[in-house]
């Protein structure tokens, strides 16, 4: 008679959510595998209709306390991409200044804090700080001249007043902006340091096989505008996403599943922007991926952190050019006047591309919303991923076939929700 094993972990504090994995195991063989969301639906598309679309960028950035930037930033360029406003060129550098302090402290957090005990064996970063403070210091003050950057730009550091369709409610001085040059030089070193410390740990070999999908932009490494691309030769403008993009219910979660509108599989985040666009990385993180052992197309999900590490570094030099660069705008935002029709907007989240789409009446009222964040497009990825994993260790203890499921898991940075914490983990052995 076979043995039936179930593996359950009640709590996973390192991923943002609310959220279960089921593994089914037959005579050693991967049965079945699924990544359940199941926290309540929030309906910020509901909550957007029959609201002014100059209230989107304020509204969307209660979507997310880490990443409010990419849903501010997603929001103004639909928004302004219907109304045909092109705002000047210091008002689009200061949102990218903005988007590069929302990159730095959340990469920051997700390298130290929430995937780095992981590949050092501790269960979280206050273990960690116990044997390596030095790391965890360096990790938090990272996180800190990100925020640093958002609360002079942006207003506040968590969920930023200052952004407004057409650009800006105040612009910053060029003094206050320098007040930031000191603490991201440091910054910067602190970076290229976390690219030399994540560079060192060990990485099981993996690769991912689906199609790698990130923003590009001649301009330079895409952040806060671009085409979307594909290393399968897609190029496409935001208008044409629903074209070749699709979203779908699954009964077992409460977050949709995007996929290729040919049915395929599709990754975004690091892996695909450090893969299509490493050659606009500043020196500095091209020759620090360089010396990591980096090189594109890069598909091991592992190493995603070291990416991540490297997009520090170049968060960093970016936003210091930036600031050099910055000119005071004549005024903070150029006028508004709403149009019937459907704007399209998209921008590079920290953890990969984020879509939007308003469509509005004459009168400015927004009439219906769609909103599609990276984590539901990364889903399948996440659970095609779990499946080769588990496949390649049956033979592992249930303990460390748990660790290593939820390692996996925390390779993609997954943001649920940033309100909860919860994994339910269950394995079953026949």
């Amino acid at each position: 008679m076979a043995e039936r094993r179930t593996i359950r972990t009640d709590y996973l504090a390192r991923v943002e959510g609310e959220g279960a994995m089921t593994v089914r195991l037959q005579d050693g063989r991967v049965e079945h595998v699924e990544l359940r969301i199941f926290e309540p639906p929030r309906f910020f598309e509901a909550l957007l209709r029959g609201r002014s679309c100059l209230e989107a960028p304020d509204i969307t950035a209660r979507i997310c306390g880490i990443c409010p930037v990419a849903y501010q930033t997603s929001a103004v360029n639909a928004l302004e991409d219907l109304c045909g406003v092109d705002v000047p060129a210091p008002i689009r550098l200061l949102r990218r200044l903005l988007y590069c302090g929302e990159w730095i402290e959340s990469h920051a957090l997700h390298v130290y804090m929430l995937h780095a005990p992981d590949f050092l064996g501790y269960a979280g970063a206050v273990e960690l700080a116990r044997d390596a403070p030095q790391a965890v210091e360096r990790g938090l003050a990272l996180k800190k001249t990100g925020n640093q950057v958002m609360s002079v730009v942006g207003g506040r550091e968590i969920h930023p007043i200052n952004v407004r369709v057409g650009g800006f409610y105040r612009a910053p001085s060029r003094g206050e902006l320098r007040s930031l040059v000191e603490p991201l030089e440091r910054a910067r070193e602190a970076a290229l340091e976390t690219v030399r410390w994540t560079a060192g740990f060990d990485f099981p070999e993996r690769t991912v096989e689906c199609t790698l999908v990130a923003l590009s932009d001649d301009d330079g490494y895409a952040i806060e505008r671009g085409r979307i691309r594909s290393d399968a030769g897609l190029e496409i403008a935001p208008a044409d996403y629903d074209e070749h993009f699709v979203e779908e219910h699954v009964e077992r979660s409460t977050a949709l599943h995007s996929h290729l509108r040919d049915g395929g599989t599709y990754l975004c985040g690091p892996l695909a922007r450090f893969s299509l666009n490493h050659d606009q990385l500043s020196d500095a993180a091209r020759d620090a991926a360089h010396a990591a052992g980096l090189e594109a197309p890069c598909r091991d999900p592992f190493r995603s952190i070291v990416v991540r590490s490297v997009e520090l570094v170049h968060a960093c030099d970016e936003a210091l050019r930036l600031i050099d660069i910055y000119e005071e705008p004549d005024l903070p935002a150029v006028p508004v006047e709403p149009v019937a029709g459907t704007g399209y907007g998209v921008s590079e989240a920290p953890r990969g591309l984020l879509y939007h789409r308003y469509r509005v009446d004459g009168d400015g009222t927004i009439l219906d919303a769609k909103i599609v964040p990276p984590t539901s497009q990364n889903q399948l990825a996440i659970e095609d991923d779990l499946r080769d994993v588990v496949s390649r260790n049956v033979d592992l203890d249930d303990d460390a076939l748990r660790g290593l499921c939820e390692q996996t898991i925390r390779n993609y940075d997954p943001c649920i929700s940033c309100a909860t914490h919860f994994l339910d983990l269950e394995v079953e052995r026949r």
